[in-house]
This record gives C-alpha cells, structure tokens and sequence, in this order.
C-alpha cells in the first residue's frame, strides 16, 4: 500500500492500564485524512489518556497503533500550563519547534484571532488567548493530523463557533485530519464527520445521526441526549484544497 492510500493513524485493541487500573481497553480507530473526529464521555472515561496514547506520549500496555510514516502531528493540551516567572513571548512560544518566519507567525496569530500578540507575555493571557496561541503554535507545523484536547475552554459562544469554523476551514482547505476531544456535545456533533463515546472503552461510533440513536450515548448522557443532536444534519461535501494562506474569521471570546 503506497504511504498516501494508508490512514493517518489506526489503533487495535488498545489498552492502558495504570496503578493497576484499567484506563482504555481494547479500543479500536481509525482517522483517515480529511476526517473530523470527535470523541465524547463523561470525565474519567479516559479521553485524554487514548489522545496521548495515539500520539505517542504514553505506550500501550496492549493492542498496537499504526501511524502513517512521517507523520506531522499538531498537538493542543487541555491546560496550557506558563509559569509566571517565566519570560515567555507569544512570537518566542510560537517559534519553538518551528522554523516559520516571523510573517508567517504574525499571520497565524492574526487567523486564531491574537492580532499584535507576538510581544505578549504568554504568562499574562487569558484562558481562552492560551488555548489560540497553542492552536497557532500547532498549525504552523503544517500537521496531516491536529490533536485537540478540550480546545474551546476558556472561550465564550461566539468565540467556540468561530473556533470550530476555523478548523473546519484547516481542515478543507488542507484535507488534514483533525482529532478532538470536547464536552461541548451540541456543538461539536454539528462539526464531526464520526464520533466516539468512550467509557474507556468505545460504547458506539458512527456518524452524529447513528450515534445520536444509540441506547449506548443515552445511557451515557441521559435524558438531554436526544435534544443535543435532534437537530443535527451534516452532509460530507467537502472540497479539499491546499492551504493558499489567506487569514480565517478571528476567533474570538477570551
């Protein structure tokens, strides 16, 4: 199979197990290029374990994960963590790992939303300004995957709905795939090409339409479940471009 025509990353039976405690058993996913994934549960379920498992930070104690060769993985945690002390600008945070000029970073804070940032100190940003510089960060390694874990906390509504128009955008433009994690269910169905509830393991998976009707998210999510995705409605009619660098809406909301 030629490396273009292999998913982005395929996992079997994967399992971790810390403190002798089960965290993920035996899940199994697929993220093809151009997907939007989403992966839902209640806190505990182990979302951010199976994150950190698929791109490499922990090792599985079963099952095996596959990863298209080369792949580029841009990475957002949940909690962005500067200390105080810490002398950190956002272009020199932005600059880590990353050999993009200083236009090219201007421009990308400008996309997030954090025009004339550069200078900031990142100790000083607010919640919603750390989860954007950390997206910038990550899309200036041009990824093939971007991993999000929680990635609206900290914005208000306006600033989640451009948020999420701007990865949506990414992912058009680019035919990247995007992973994430979200408890905003009403809103991140509506964007997701598949979704995953997980209680560490994967209670169902599908598209929005075929999880909204399983007993398992019902169970998982009560009597609310139902409204949350009674409105959904999504077709795939997605044109994948490659990115020519012209600037998104401003995410805002801080």
């Amino acid at each position: 199979m030629n490396a273009t025509d292999m998913p982005l990353i395929e996992a079997r039976g994967l399992s971790f197990r810390a403190h002798g405690r089960a965290i993920i058993e035996d899940v199994d996913l697929v993220i093809d290029p151009g997907d939007i994934v989403t992966i839902i549960g209640p806190n505990g379920a182990g979302k951010t374990t199976l994150l950190r498992l698929l791109i490499g930070v922990l090792e599985p104690t079963a099952g095996e994960i596959r990863r298209r060769p080369g792949l580029v993985i841009g990475y957002t945690p949940q909690r962005l963590v500067i200390d105080p002390t810490l002398p950190l600008p956002v272009d020199r945070f932005l600059a880590l790992g990353t050999d993009a000029p200083r236009e090219e970073r201007n421009r990308m804070l400008r996309t997030v939303g954090l025009p004339g940032f550069g200078g900031a100190p990142m100790a000083r940003l607010s919640g919603g300004e750390l989860q954007r510089a950390a997206l910038a960060r990550a899309l200036l390694r041009r990824p093939e995957l971007l991993v999000l874990d929680e990635p609206t906390q900290g914005l208000d509504q306006p600033g989640e709905a451009a948020f999420y128009r701007l990865i949506d955008r990414f992912r058009r433009e680019t035919g990247a795939g995007v992973l994430m994690v979200s408890h905003d269910i009403h809103v991140v169905m509506s964007e997701a090409d598949r979704v995953i509830c997980l209680k560490r393991h994967v209670c169902c998976a599908g598209t929005p339409v075929q999880v909204a009707e399983a007993p398992e998210y019902h169970a998982l999510f009560g009597a609310g479940a139902e409204g949350a995705l009674a409105l959904y409605r999504h077709d795939h009619d997605h044109h994948h471009h490659r990115l020519h660098g012209e600037e998104a809406p401003p995410a805002g909301g801080a």
